[in-house]
């Protein structure tokens, strides 16, 4: 079973042979419920593909999820040639059955077609970026002081896994003995910092602490018309001072943040990267002394890499919208 990304084309396909096939019947069932049948006419002596990417991948419903077990879905393509057009007549041969596991995650041009999680390399292994920087290469995340946390990984027997760390551990360990250490952060000259999740490349739920200080903004947006505010009592037409004739309507708001990364080593430029490029981002603060996790949008729209070469110090400043209205109008 190969563990495909979803965000790339995703391409299934089948030989026609040299005379007998006038066409091709695709079935893909999700999650065990047969979803779409798709059928192309073809021409002998080549191979036909169906991409099933876009189809399978409206089925990952991607929501918050605690454990931070990566949400998958089980796609089964079955091809079927037929003597006849418009996937009529006989079958032809035996049927191409191709099983997947779906991952809301994808692959860059460099990785090619069809690209699988994790991307080249060996599992076991942390659905995370590797510390490229160590020999041989290893994996590192930082975290502030006592504070827990879950590190997702995909794993030779239990699949897609999530290893919990300790507020005090300095490295954990998966079921496979992969080891994941843990950089410890003093940041409470600013707070307790800032969590912020988000789906990353592998199409799991990884954490990224801004560690230095956070600003809020709200931006606010209306309407407006022009009211005859004239009444007419007896004695002639008035107006009272107090009822404003240019009205305001449809008032609603937006809060930004703001938040200061604090300094990075160098190979954490590559989760700033996934970060930038997810559809999918939380935050998990405090709000009247309750923890919450709510939906953010990146508003950053370009980032300049920073190296110890040219920049010694790397930190990066993001700006994150709420995604969703200030004034609460879901109906």
């Amino acid at each position: 079973m190969a563990n495909i990304a979803l965000r790339n084309p995703q391409f299934k396909s089948i030989a026609i042979p040299a005379s007998g096939v006038l066409s091709t019947v695709c079935t893909v069932t999700i999650d065990g419920t047969l979803r779409y049948t798709l059928i192309k006419n073809v021409q002998p002596s080549t191979t036909i593909n169906f991409d099933i990417a876009e189809l399978a991948r409206d089925y990952i419903e991607i929501e918050y999820q605690s454990t931070y077990v990566p949400q998958t879905v089980t796609i089964v393509t079955e091809l079927t040639n037929k003597d006849g057009l418009n996937g009529t007549g006989s079958d032809v041969g035996s049927a191409t059955t191709i099983t997947d596991k779906g991952f809301e995650a994808y692959g860059v041009f460099t990785e090619g077609v069809n690209p699988e999680v994790p991307f080249g390399r060996s599992k076991p292994t942390y659905l995370i970026p590797i510390n490229e920087t160590t020999s041989p290469d290893s994996f590192t995340i930082l975290a502030p002081n006592n504070q827990t946390g879950k590190i997702p990984s995909i794993t030779s027997l239990s699949g897609v896994i999530a290893t919990s760390f300790t507020a005090s551990d300095t490295s954990v360990t998966n079921v496979d003995g992969v080891v994941c250490n843990i950089k410890r952060i003093d940041c409470t000259k600013y707070g307790d910092g800032n969590r912020i999740i988000y789906i990353n490349k592998y199409g799991a739920q990884q954490d990224l602490w801004f560690f230095l200080k956070e600003t809020r903004n709200i931006n606010r947006t209306n309407e407006g018309y022009k009211a005859n505010t004239i009444t007419y009592p007896s004695g002639g037409a008035t107006y009272s001072i107090q009822d404003a004739p240019n009205k305001v309507f449809n008032t609603q708001a937006k809060q930004t943040h703001t938040f200061s990364s604090g300094y990075y080593p160098e190979f954490a430029n590559q989760q700033f990267e996934e970060l930038l490029l997810s559809e999918f981002i939380w935050w998990s603060t405090v709000k009247k002394g309750v923890g919450i996790v709510i939906p953010l949008k990146v508003k950053t729209s370009s980032v300049a890499f920073k190296t110890s070469v040219n920049d010694r110090l790397i930190e990066y400043t993001i700006e994150f919208e709420e995604a969703f209205d200030y004034i609460n109008n879901i109906r």
